[in-house]
């Protein structure tokens, strides 16, 4: 699907500080130096193949390294490319990364809930991450809704398909997502925007970043309104309207405060408040007319409210940078509003209010000149309500009220063995507050380079998710009891991979995957209704993505997503064989490019 979007724009960017290059009257003896530069500047080109294998990464590593270092098929949108292509939300930052159908199942419009189907997993089996450090609902939902993140405060995101337990525990039994948030800048500088455009688009941001006396800021604010009152029609009724009740609104404030504390350490506090109210569209309205019932969409909204703290320190051990050691302290808080004000039939409002608390300790050590290991251990305890009213019976149920505490110690280790030649080893032991709860997730990565331009690698991980707060303890309110037997999710990942360089000019990554996830966690029907284990579902596919420079400054990508999905077992054999619905779904995407010189 093709789609164009006119929007009026106006961007700006005030820099406060003296430009370091100040324009002057060439005498004589430097004319023929001034035209030299002015010929190198003109030539400025980007060269395709280093800027794909530069890009900084963390997800792969849990530390700082380039997409050129990792075994793991990595792909990543950064600040430019966010800008270049308009992307609102984390959501819509997705779109064009290969390996992941980011769209949803909730509509395409802005504020729709996102949804994650990587490698065959659905949402709550994708883990998200922000600045390295875990946000999933473990409580009521299990994922994290990307359409609440706006992109003004996004630096770059990163995508590592397969799992990723192994350094990041539950829930990564398709993939990591990692959001990676705008830093402090050299100098001062200030950014606003403000968009208008159709089906009531409304949006006005600020950003300033800088450093002054060893103290860094990031401060932001973001403002996103849509009306979405699209048109559509119904030709076998003769119904042509608009869409109502399907506006959204975003109030996102974002600051970070970074502090030097000499030479060898940093003291990093940051803090998101993001907000969304949502309305929820339901069904098509019906026109009496036409002899059918008057279903007019009712008043329903949806409210979200998020709350995520960061302190991290950051300490260079020794007297070089071979040995870093980062300490952090975490907290979120979520209060979620559903409410649907029809008192005339089974009208409801559900809140949930979950806390979450967490720590992360990690020791990034490179020992030898070809070797390093990563190890340390994280923590992380959340608590969730949640309850619904009934506006025909006018009286309030606990669905649940629990909490899970989840902790873990991990190591990975890598070696160079030859310039040509690395492999990379982990293991995670994770401990649950659940009986079933604890897990072991080891993981294997190789590459091996067969000249300057062809690398092949290979890698294989274990991962799982923990069962959430909601499979527990049930819903009271519905009659759905909770099942604490429940077992994790278990996933098996497997990739192999070629790096093709073609030429200077472009590069072609393609990547073989097969992921299995089996103790399948499946609501099940009966007196009473629970959760239960059940299922195994593989998938075989196939990441292509293609990067070339078609002339001088002018480029192109294009990526393309085959997903092959099967039911292996199930507890009804007759859909056996069958294919996951929404996940066995292929993507194609494609796009230009254009860079001035200089």
């Amino acid at each position: 699907m093709f789609g164009l979007s006119l929007t009026g724009l106006i961007t700006v960017v005030i820099n406060a500080y003296t430009p370091s290059v100040i324009a002057q009257t060439p005498t004589p003896d430097t004319n023929s130096e001034v035209e030299e530069i002015e010929s190198e500047v003109e030539e400025i080109e980007i060269i395709v193949i280093d800027e794909i294998w530069d890009q900084p990464v963390y997800a792969p590593f849990r530390r700082e390294a380039t997409v050129r270092d990792s075994t793991r098929p990595v792909y990543v949108i950064n600040r430019e490319q966010i800008e270049a292509q308009g992307a609102r939300t984390v959501q819509e930052a997705l779109k064009y990364l290969p390996g992941i159908l980011s769209d949803g199942t909730g509509g395409g419009q802005l504020g729709s809930l996102s949804s994650q189907f990587i490698r065959g997993s659905n949402t709550p089996q994708v883990l998200i991450l922000l600045d390295g450090r875990p946000i999933n609902d473990v409580g009521f939902s299990g994922g994290f809704d990307l359409s609440e993140f706006t992109t003004d405060n996004i630096e770059r995101i990163e995508l590592l398909p397969g799992g990723g337990s192994t350094l990041y525990g539950s829930d990564a039994l398709g993939g990591v997502i990692n959001i990676i948030t705008r830093s402090p800048s050299d100098q001062p500088e200030v950014t606003l925007r403000a968009a208008a455009g159709s089906f009531g688009l409304n949006e006005q941001a600020i950003q300033t970043r800088g450093r002054s006396d060893g103290i860094g800021w990031t401060v932001g604010y973001t403002r996103t309104e849509a009306e979405n009152d699209f048109p559509f029609e119904i030709d076998r009724i003769n119904l042509d309207d608009d869409r109502e009740n399907a506006d959204v609104l975003y109030n996102n404030l974002n600051l970070k405060l970074e502090g030097q504390l000499g030479d060898r350490n940093t003291l990093t506090f940051s803090t998101l408040y993001l907000t969304k109210d949502f309305g929820v569209a339901g069904g098509v309205p019906i026109p009496d007319s036409i002899g059918a019932f008057n279903n007019l969409t009712p008043e329903a909204r949806q409210y979200t409210e998020e709350v995520l703290l960061d302190l991290t320190w950051q300490s260079k051990l020794g007297n070089s940078d071979d040995s870093l050691l980062t300490s952090r302290v975490y907290t979120d808080f979520l209060n979620y509003d559903f409410n649907n004000p029809d008192p005339n039939t089974s009208g409801t409002r559900d809140e949930v209010n979950r806390r979450s608390i967490g720590a992360q300790v990690q020791h990034n050590w490179q020992f030898a000149k070809n070797q390093t290991l990563t190890y340390g251990g994280d923590y992380r305890n959340t608590q969730s309500r949640n309850t619904t009213f009934s506006y025909s019976t006018n009286s309030s149920t606990v669905n649940y009220d629990g909490d899970i505490s989840q902790g873990a110690l991990f190591a990975r280790y890598e070696v160079n063995f030859t310039p040509s030649f690395s492999v990379n080893l982990g293991v995670r032991q994770d401990f649950n507050s659940l009986v079933n709860g604890s897990f072991t997730s080891p993981s294997v990565g190789a590459k091996f380079a067969l000249g300057d331009s062809t690398t092949l690698r290979a890698n294989y991980a274990r991962s799982f998710r923990a069962p959430q707060i909601l499979n527990l303890e049930g819903l009271a309110a519905f009659s759905v009891e909770g099942n604490r037997d429940l077992k994790p999710e278990r996933g098996s990942s497997f990739d192999i991979g070629i790096d093709q360089e073609l030429g200077e000019i472009g590069l072609l990554r393609l990547t073989f995957f097969s992921n299995t996830i089996s103790e399948l966690i499946n609501f099940r029907f009966g007196s009473p209704s629970t959760y239960e284990n059940i299922g195994k579902v593989r998938t075989l596919g196939l990441e292509a993505a293609l990067n070339v420079q078609l002339a001088p400054n002018l480029y192109a990508f294009t990526n393309y997503t085959l997903n092959d999905t099967e039911i292996v077992s199930d507890r009804n054999p007759d859909i056996e064989d069958n294919q996951l619905s929404f996940r066995d779904a292929d993507s194609l995407n494609f796009g230009l490019a254009y860079e001035t010189p200089g």
